[in-house]
């Protein structure tokens, strides 16, 4: 029962690493990326709708992206959401046919400022781990009439070990892309 509850933290851990390096991912630096896109929504015919399924990108060059939309008509909705986006600082230009983004040179204190936002979203991470530590805590000690007191104690050291190793993991993603942020 104890290693099933341990299967499930690190699975819900796992899950929650992920989560964090994915959400790393839609920080920009200073090359363009099409993960930066992967969660934004455009409002198309009122639903919103992840732009992966409305169009193809592309990353020709190292600070440039083409959309290239599956209906043209999507085209517009496109480049306003892009517009709209928070932390991109891009201008799209849209020819008719395609949305093309440029991005901006990174500054030193917009490299800064991304770093502080990589470091929020990591604490954002642990906090989540620790969450899922805690929970999984009340349940081993909701077995505690099931199995022994040792059993216990050994599966708690077993949760903290794992979740050390979370820990772990979302500081060598933040220490990556710190590096990559910083990186001119």
């Amino acid at each position: 029962m104890i290693a099933d509850v341990l299967a499930d933290a690190t699975t819900r851990m796992d899950r929650a690493v992920e989560a964090a390096k994915e959400d790393f991912a839609t920080v920009r630096t200073g090359r363009a990326n099409p993960q930066l896109f992967q969660r934004l929504l455009v409002d198309y015919y009122g639903t919103p709708t992840p732009l992966q399924q409305l169009a193809s990108l592309a990353n020709p060059e190292a600070r440039t992206l083409i959309v290239t939309p599956y209906d043209k008509s999507a085209l517009k909705a496109i480049e306003d959401a892009i517009r709209e986006m928070p932390n991109l600082g891009a201008n799209p230009t849209n020819d008719g046919t395609l949305v093309r983004i440029t991005m901006p040179e990174l500054t030193q204190e917009r490299r800064k400022e991304f770093v502080k936002l990589v470091r929020t979203k990591g604490e954002d991470a642990k906090v989540r781990l620790r969450g899922i530590r805690r929970q999984i805590k009340d349940d081993l000690d909701a077995l505690r009439d099931e199995v022994g007191e040792d059993d216990i104690v050994r599966g708690e050291k077993e949760l903290d070990a794992l979740t050390k190793a979370h820990v772990d993991k979302i500081d060598e993603a933040l220490k990556h892309k710190e590096a990559e942020l910083l990186e001119v």
